[in-house]
């Protein structure tokens, strides 16, 4: 394995703006946090103002998420204070910050599933009548919220059965059920659809319109083009500077977060391989999911799947994986015929698959690095009934070298690593199998642009090793950018295969919300 380098700290942009202004809503100043000898954060001063979007830009890691826990009380600052309106305020927890009017929308789903939307949305202030719980009036309340942000789920439906993306609706429609003087959204479009993005960023110029001060972290810098009135770039827990956001192209926006000129974001096209498939998968149909799917990959080759969410995508692979019910007329991988199907034989068989869901399914969360590494290859880390653990710290340190996963001490746990960190931890994790075919569901989700180069050329690098990648995703770019060819999926069926000229944005959008393989030429696009 090559090393993926780190990336290196200089860039150039417009003059950054004085971080302080008159009457802001909210003010960090001179906030730091440390967490015993590692320090996260470290001296950010920045403002909020009534009546603008105020985005945070940065890296994984850059200390985003620890502003905006520092901001709405759910974490104390080991130095710097507080402003709010002209007053110094000291916030012991996040409740005293939501009386203040201050809300964090979380990135992690924070919810009760076995509790209805309803229930959820009032959980800890629900409404009476008498000694009675009002539900009528409360999933009342709870519909019209619901619908302001272009929810399609009801407030009776339980949230366990809810998709991903519904979930992370509701969590916002918790945090708006009361008005707010300051906003605070921390990756808010990470798993949603272009429709759900569309609706959310139309609240979210509504809470403008209406007064609020929001604060916006988002990685995707198209949604900050056109949202933000001002940009704060935090790197390595520093506070870059603040800039106007007219004042401000994308491609600057990136390179002061990675700190260098991003001039190639995705690696150069390989030439299309010919050689014999190393999976097929003729007429895999999945329960609730995919119906009568066929599709092959081979040695040197990154097959892209395309679609909108509910297409089928996700189902589609975990039913080949036996996560799901589902049977086929032909699976071959390797040339080999290949009959009973779990994640474990599969990966003794040689292919392995990275979910979307690396907080909740791929990675344990509260336990240390080393475990998370080598859970899926024990035996090739400890010797039969003992553990090596020395074997297992040595493992670690090399993909965090190899891997270039920023540790402040290799001792952390899974869940207090950055997403950007986490997704190549999980990486590290499959690659410990030496598979030889790696699917890889949303490799880019909530992870920033100078992660997301670092994956890209891993993946690169995989398939130039005559490996196979199968990516499922919903960012267009990225497939346009990796795939040499796209499969486009509708209504759980395969509807378009592209490649070359063919792979477009135009063709991937078209198939996927008509079904037809409508293919444009080259100079239409």
């Amino acid at each position: 394995m090559t090393r993926i380098a780190p990336l290196p700290v200089s860039a150039t942009a417009p003059v950054a703006v004085d971080a302080c202004s008159d009457s802001p809503t909210l003010a960090a100043v001179g906030l730091a946090k440390a967490y015993g000898p590692i320090t996260v954060l470290s001296d950010v001063t920045v403002n909020i103002r009534a009546g603008e979007v105020h985005a945070i830009i940065g890296e994984n890691g850059a200390g985003k998420s620890t502003l905006m826990k520092l901001l709405s009380g759910y974490v104390r600052p080991t130095a710097g204070h507080l402003v709010m309106a002209g007053q110094t305020v000291d916030f012991s927890d996040s409740t005293a910050a939501e009386a203040a009017g201050v809300v964090l929308v979380h990135q992690e789903i924070l919810l009760a599933p076995d509790l209805t939307v309803a229930e959820n949305l009032f959980l800890g202030r629900e409404l009476r009548r008498g000694i009675m719980v009002d539900d009528r009036t409360m999933n009342q309340r709870a519909a019209e919220v619901l619908a302001s942000i272009g929810a399609h789920c009801g407030p009776r439906d339980r949230v366990g059965d809810l998709p991903l993306a519904q979930r992370q609706l509701v969590q916002i429609a918790r945090a708006l059920l009361e008005p707010r003087k300051v906003v605070i959204f921390d990756e808010p479009t990470a798993v949603l659809a272009n429709d759900e993005v569309a609706a959310l960023l139309d609240v979210v110029r509504g809470l403008r319109t209406q007064g609020a001060a929001v604060l916006y972290i988002s990685h995707r810098l198209d949604e900050v083009e056109v949202l933000a009135d001002r940009i704060t770039v935090l790197r390595d827990g520093k506070m870059i500077g603040t800039w106007p956001a007219a004042d401000l192209l994308q491609r600057q926006m990136a390179e002061l977060m990675v700190g260098r000129k991003l001039d190639v974001l995705y690696p150069p096209k390989r030439p299309q391989p010919s050689d014999a498939p190393l999976l097929v998968v003729e007429h895999l149909s999945v329960d609730n999911g995919a119906v009568e799917a066929s599709l092959m990959v081979r040695p040197g080759e990154v097959l892209g799947i395309g679609g909108m969410i509910g297409s089928g995508r996700t189902e589609l692979f975990e039913g080949l994986m036996g996560l799901r019910s589902a049977d086929a007329s032909r699976i071959e991988l390797a040339g080999r015929p290949i009959t009973h199907r779990s994640v474990s034989d599969w990966r003794e068989q040689g292919l392995v698959y990275l979910t979307e869901d690396r907080k909740g399914k791929g990675l344990l969360l509260d336990e240390p690095l080393a475990p998370n590494l080598t859970l899926q290859s024990l035996d090739h880390v400890h010797p039969r009934f003992s553990l090596d653990l020395r074997k297992e710290v040595a493992a670690l340190k090399k993909v965090v070298d190899d891997y270039d996963i920023r540790v402040g001490s290799v001792h952390l746990s899974a869940g207090q690593l950055s997403g950007g960190n986490q997704q190549k931890l999980l990486l590290a994790k499959v690659m410990m199998t030496h598979p030889s075919v790696v699917i890889i569901d949303e490799p880019t989700r909530g992870i920033d642009i100078g992660n997301k180069s670092q994956i890209y050329n891993f993946i690169d690098e995989l398939v130039r090793s005559d490996k196979a990648c199968i990516v499922i995703s919903s960012e267009l770019p990225e497939l346009v950018g990796i795939a040499d060819r796209v499969l486009v999926m509708r209504g759980g069926r395969i509807v378009a295969e592209l490649t070359g000229d063919q792979i477009t944005e135009q063709n991937i959008v078209y198939a996927a919300t008509t079904g037809d393989a409508y293919l444009a030429a080259p100079q239409d696009r």
